[in-house]
């Protein structure tokens, strides 16, 4: 298992599209399991509407933890996205 901590910089928190842009990226990886772990929360990645209902804000810390296959690769492009903001 390899892991990371990351914060969210978009203003409007963690909304839908940066949430299915997570869950879509996990689900390309289907050897690996992805868990987001934040405000004592474990976060499935691979399910949009648990990401949602967690309600992280901008500012909040969250550990990436991957497990499986291509760990080491699924986190980086999970962690990239999170520090460029999702795009926005």
């Amino acid at each position: 298992m390899v892991s990371k901590k990351v914060s969210i910089v978009n203003a409007e928190g963690m909304h839908m599209r940066p949430a299915g842009m997570i869950a879509k990226a996990v689900k390309a990886h289907p050897d690996s399991e992805v868990i987001l772990k934040a405000d004592g929360k474990d976060i499935k990645a691979k399910a949009v509407m648990q990401i949602m209902a967690a309600g992280l804000k901008k500012g909040t810390e969250v550990e990436i933890c991957v497990s499986g296959g291509d760990e080491q690769a699924v986190l980086d492009e999970l962690a990239g996205m999170f520090e460029d903001g999702f795009g926005e």
